[in-house]
């Protein structure tokens, strides 16, 4: 029996589909290739199909059909099943589909070691979603395309701290820049991406890495309906997925079922729910529906009837989920009494049927009636919203989920007479929208179209939220709805105030208000209370726009347009209420947005000057600082006018990723300058602003193709307020306490101020530079932030660095160097001139050379006044000589005279004279009775004084014989 059983099954024949399958062999060289039958089980039946000759290798099948190997023909694919022709699908991600490979690459940096095994792509059943942490992350697909080719999905990227790319190589590793992309954030919305691909193997790389630097958690990247065209064929077709159905045969993708109908796998069509349930789009299963609750609906203001006249009024929202007769359902609340219509926004009027329309170009209203600008005058063109009886037509209101799911709800904003406000909601996570459009700008004829008038338009909008938790208004601006960037955000209960942000390009044109009551995901509906209300939007210089007022201006002659309204010239303003212009005070800019009055002048700051427009302040890096000494110390910053790079110290995340905030500065400089530019690189919109100082989140990264990674640039600077060494100009200040220093030596400030107004920066950001003269600093400037401020600022809105280089220092002059003569030898002598120190100064003069004069040495100084000397001492000694001589002869005299005088005692003749007559030689009768030594004779000299008080003289008798005569 097991014999005879075992012979029955070896000789069965086979069967198509149940025993064996057909499959093509590798194609050759001439792209020729055979079908061959291969078993399903081994040794199972016999007398398989013989080899036949196949198709071509680049033969494929249309969208909707597959290839029916028995036949080698295409066959439409039955109802409730689909294809792709020549390629496949992946819209279900319930587990990763075959041929997906995900995995996190580890991050080792220095020290710090992360361990990224777990960072990988997750399957959420509709999408697939990234990492959100800082290691990278990667998708990869391979694919073997007999012809050229394609690839399509769809993507939600909302947040930039997220570096996202999507790039091809082939069997060589080798990618072209066709192929690869930085992918666009989408913010709210999903986005798609299509990348033609070429014959041969294919790898998909889907890479994403976290660079999550605030404390908040980032989103991830999703993805969904991946589409590769371009394989060989498909032997068969797809089944719709639950929530799907296609009608008719030869579908290539299957439609999703309205809302309140449902099917399961494989449908032909939709079954609707029963009364009591209810269902989403696309949806494979009803839900009972919940009883209303007040949070179900939402009040308005109804248009204007033709009476003029609306009322209060209820609504549901939509699509209505709820059954109000349900145990515990409410019941819709009745209208309210009819009132009279307010007057439509400025720039419109009231046409019959009660509908607003815009007024004509060169006409103002007030929203009632439109009136002609009259001579001499211009409109103030562009919209003002603050009455709210009907969304404006260039405005839009939409709900996103924050699950990123497509959201059902329709009502999210509703318009209330005095305000715009949100709807409750079905979901605390959801983010209403409310999103703005405008063709563009154009500023007036009437401002001068200036590089440095960078304001082209400015929107103001006032708000107010309202919230019992963690609620978050977001206010973005971009390109469209879809590239918006986030400008500011708003969290908790704010009260009623105004917020405006400045223009620049021509590539902002569309607003989004993205209001969301709770960011954690809960099952309950427990927020629907919270609110946001928009009071009144305004939006300046739009093409297209109304014009609520007019406005005096100049007059002018255009060709072919004879009179009309021109700019005042450069430096002038308007004044008040007529056409005509005066200049402002020397060395004043005008304000482009408001040029009337006196007060549309301001006067440029401290050792700085206007450029050639009068619209802004320029410093040419030369500076002239007197000094309380009476000195003028002379700058040149010229070598400091470049752009220059200064980075913070680094700085470290929670999980280990390491940052620097990066400055990019351009000091000075006049028309025509070199403007410092900081950007982000994650995206690939890479947003550029340029100033004089703006700041940029630098990350050291190794993805592929960038060095680093440069994020949340903002600027700090857009215009020059001063240049001084006093530590305040206007409104800003540069404590000394930042930086201290021993030179005597003044720091020179620069001061900056930012023109973006932030909600913690009411007045808009600055920032101050201290210069500081260090001529020790040979090579790279030292830029550093104040010891206490790690990041440059204290509280983000006021910025301080100080910039050591010795181009800082004042220019060297005479008074900054000295001479030294050097010792005469050889009857010459060499000055030498030297810097004082310590040294305070930069360029400016150079030393002078060093000088060479003749000089006389000491030796001959030494001789000279030996000579004098002696001659001196000669002739003192012969002076000395005479005048004894002279006194001898005054004794002698006087002796004489004694001799001579009258019998009478003690009565002496009166002289007739002292001296010695002519004719008269005292040597005659000068006698000397004994010879007398030298000494002996100068002792003679002397004078003896008796007791009684005379002197005893030496006299000569009549005899000849020597007596003394006392």
């Amino acid at each position: 029996m097991c014999a005879f059983g075992e012979s029955v099954v070896l000789h069965r024949l086979c069967r198509q589909y149940s025993d064996y399958h057909f499959e093509y062999t590798e194609c050759d060289v001439l792209g020729s290739r055979w079908r061959v039958a291969v078993p399903n089980k081994p040794n199972t039946c016999t007398s398989l199909p013989d080899p036949v000759k196949g198709t071509q290798c680049t033969f494929s099948c249309s969208t909707g059909e597959f290839l029916d190997m028995k036949a080698q023909e295409c066959q439409k694919c039955a109802a409730g099943t689909y294809s792709l022709g020549s390629g496949v699908a992946f819209d279900e991600w319930d587990s990763l589909p075959p041929g997906f490979v995900t995995h996190g690459i580890n991050m080792d940096a220095g020290d710090i070691y992360m361990n990224c095994s777990n960072s990988t792509w997750t399957p959420r059943g509709d999408f697939i979603a990234s990492n959100t942490d800082e290691c990278t992350s990667t998708l990869t697909y391979a694919v073997n395309l007999k012809k050229p080719g394609s690839v399509s999905f769809q993507y939600l990227y909302p947040d930039s701290s997220i570096f996202f790319e999507f790039y091809v190589q082939n069997d060589q590793c080798q990618s072209s820049e066709e192929q690869s992309s930085w992918m666009r954030s989408t913010e709210n919305d999903w986005g798609s991406h299509y990348v033609q691909l070429s014959r041969g193997n294919n790898v998909l790389y889907w890479r994403t890495t976290g660079f999550s630097i605030n404390s908040n958690s980032a989103k991830p990247v999703l993805l969904r309906n991946i589409g590769i065209a371009g394989v060989a064929y498909t032997s068969e077709c797809f089944p719709c997925k639950a929530g799907t159905y296609s009608a008719e045969p030869g579908a290539s993708r299957c439609a999703p079922c309205p809302a309140n109908s449902y099917s399961h796998k494989g449908a032909t069509a939709c079954q609707e729910c029963d009364k009591d349930k209810y269902s989403g789009i696309g949806s494979g299963e009803c839900l009972t529906r919940p009883p209303c609750k007040e949070s179900d609906y939402f009040y308005t203001h109804t248009p204007c009837d033709s009476n003029r006249t609306t009322q209060l009024m209820y609504k549901w929202i939509e699509p209505k989920i709820c059954s109000e007769m349900a145990k515990g359902g409410v019941q819709l609340p009745a209208s309210g009494q009819m009132e009279t219509c307010p007057p439509c926004n400025p720039g419109f009027f009231m046409n019959n049927a009660s509908v607003c329309q815009p007024c004509p170009h060169g006409f103002y209203s007030n929203g009632t009636v439109c009136s002609e600008c009259s001579a001499g005058t211009e409109p103030v063109v562009g919209f003002e919203y603050k009455w709210w009886n009907r969304m404006p037509s260039n405005m839009r209101s939409s709900v996103y989920s924050s699950d990123y799911s497509d959201s059902e709800r329709t009502t999210a904003w509703e318009v209330a007479g005095e305000y715009v406000y949100t709807t409750p909601g079905d979901m605390d996570t959801g983010y209403m929208m409310l999103t703005l459009a405008v063709p563009g700008y154009r500023l007036p004829d009437t401002i001068s179209k200036d590089e440095a008038n960078r304001e082209l338009s400015r929107i103001t909008f006032v708000f107010e939220t309202k919230c019992t938790a963690s609620c978050i208004l977001l206010f973005m601006a971009g390109l469209s709805e879809r590239n918006n960037v986030k400008v500011e955000s708003w969290q908790g209960t704010n009260g009623k105030q105004s917020y405006s942000y400045i223009i620049k390009s021509n590539s902002t044109v569309s607003f989004t208000w993205a209001f969301q009551r709770h960011g954690i995901q809960t099952t309950e509906n427990q927020y629907s209370s919270d609110f946001a209300k928009i009071y009144s939007v305004g939006i300046t210089n739009v093409i297209g726009g109304v014009a609520s007022k007019c406005r005096h201006c100049a007059l002018g002659s255009v060709q072919g347009q004879g009179s009309t309204c021109v700019p005042c010239q450069s430096g002038h303003y308007m004044l008040e209420g007529t056409g005509v212009c005066k200049a402002c005070p020397p060395n004043s800019i005008v304000h482009a947005e408001q040029q009337v009055g006196p007060e549309a002048c301001v006067r440029c700051g401290p050792n700085t000057h206007t450029n050639k427009a009068h619209s802004t302040c320029l410093s040419d890096c030369k500076l002239a600082l007197a000094q309380r000494d009476g000195e003028t110390l002379h700058y040149d910053f010229s070598h400091l006018s470049n752009v220059t790079i200064a980075q913070t110290r680094p700085r470290f995340t929670s999980r280990g990723l390491t940052y620097f905030q990066q400055f990019s500065i351009a000091l000075c400089g006049g028309e025509g300058r070199v403007m410092a530019k900081c950007v982000d690189n994650i995206t690939e919109s890479r947003k550029e602003l340029s100033g004089y100082v703006c700041q940029s989140t630098i990350i050291p990264s190794d993805v592929r193709g960038q060095t680093v990674v440069s994020s949340q640039p903002f600027s700090i600077g857009d215009a020059l307020i001063g240049v001084t060494t006093e530590s305040t100009v206007g409104d800003i200040s540069s404590p000394e306490s930042n930086f201290p220093k021993e030179s005597t030596l003044p720091d020179v400030i620069f001061y900056y101020r930012g023109s973006e107004t932030t909600q913690a920066c009411r007045k808009g950001r600055s920032t101050t530079i201290r210069l500081r003269c260090d001529p020790s600093v040979a090579g790279n400037d030292l830029i550093s932030v104040p010891s206490q401020c790690s990041e440059g600022t204290c509280d983000g809105c006021s910025f301080h660095l100080l910039w050591h280089s010795r181009h800082a220092c004042p220019l060297c002059s005479e008074r900054h160097y000295k001479e030294i003569e050097g010792a005469c030898i050889q009857g010459i002598m060499r000055t030498t001139y030297v810097w004082q120190e310590p040294l305070q100064c930069f360029g400016g003069v150079t030393l002078p050379p060093q000088t060479v004069s003749a000089c006389v040495t000491l030796d001959f100084w030494l001789k000279f006044g030996v000579s004098i000397g002696t001659t001196v001492a000669l002739l003192l000694i012969g002076i000395s000589c005479y005048f004894w001589k002279r006194t001898r002869k005054l004794e002698y005299k006087y002796s004489k005279l004694i001799m001579t005088a009258g019998e009478k005692e003690c009565e002496l003749p009166a002289a007739d004279s002292c001296a010695i007559m002519e004719g008269e030689d005292a040597e005659d009768d000068l006698i000397y009775l004994t010879k007398k030594s030298f000494f002996g004779k100068i002792k003679s000299f002397s004078r003896e004084r008796t007791s009684d008080g005379f002197d005893t003289v030496p006299l000569k008798s009549s005899s000849g014989m020597e007596m003394e005569m006392s």
